[in-house]
């Protein structure tokens, strides 16, 4: 993924630009624990610029946070579920297989499964299949006009 477009920007609350990022150990260990194989831009991502905000709308999860909530998330799926609209794309059963990966700041959330990433709108009954790669998934999310007009802001806020 090509991340020198990425202007780090300073927090709003701190006025500081330290970035919270993981390290190959942890990403390994997530990847061990949830037995799955995060693709490359997600790694050079969250080592690179961790947590935080892309284009003011974006957040992709660090490993930890996925390991910690990925059980709650999937029993809130299974309870609350509504994407019927999106089953030719991904059924329940997938959904609940999957990981979250991301969500962006209105509530849509972006899952992981085998090797792709989708979103499941919040103000939707659809799914979406944005990308094999998170450089493709942040491109998608950006310039689709699907889900949010389109946007070419591309800095990123630590926090």
């Amino acid at each position: 993924m090509d991340f020198k477009d990425f202007e780090i920007i300073p927090n709003r609350e701190t006025q500081k630009k330290d970035l919270f990022v993981v390290t190959n150990e942890e990403i390994s260990k997530c990847e061990k624990e949830l037995n799955i194989s995060f693709e490359n831009d997600y790694k050079e991502y969250v080592s690179k610029y961790g947590r935080g905000l892309l284009g003011l709308y974006i957040r992709m999860y660090l490993p930890t946070r996925i390991v910690d909530e990925l059980k709650e998330w999937r029993e809130r799926i299974d309870q609350y579920w509504f994407w019927d609209d999106g089953k030719d794309v991904l059924t329940k059963e997938e959904v609940l297989k999957s990981i979250i990966i991301g969500d962006t700041i209105v509530g849509d959330e972006i899952i992981y499964y085998k090797g792709e990433y989708f979103i499941l709108p919040r103000e939707e009954e659809n799914i979406y299949k944005i990308g094999k790669t998170l450089e493709e998934s942040i491109k998608w999310l950006c310039s689709s006009n699907i889900l949010i007009e389109s946007f070419t802001e591309r800095d990123f806020e630590p926090f």
